[in-house]
């Protein structure tokens, strides 16, 4: 049950980082979806949804590996 848990987790802000891309995409060819009225807001908003879905994911699996020990000495917890 908790790798499901951690897989939804992982798997909504992996669906948002995407949703980011395709925002970021749509502005680059001057596509202008519904409930945006400008393309930079479009632009920025999908920026805003990639950074933040990567950044959790990443962070996500970062504290995983800090936790079993599998990351380099300068990024691990020395504090006990």
């Amino acid at each position: 049950m908790r790798r499901i848990v951690a897989l939804l987790i992982l798997v909504i802000p992996g669906f948002l980082a995407g949703y980011g891309i395709k925002l970021m995409r749509d502005m680059t060819f001057g596509i202008l979806q519904s409930p945006i009225p400008f393309l930079w807001l479009q632009f920025l908003l999908g920026l805003i949804l990639f950074i933040g879905g990567l950044g959790f994911v990443a962070g996500f699996i970062f504290h995983r590996d800090r936790k079993r020990n599998k990351v380099q000495t300068r990024f691990s917890n020395t504090k006990k």
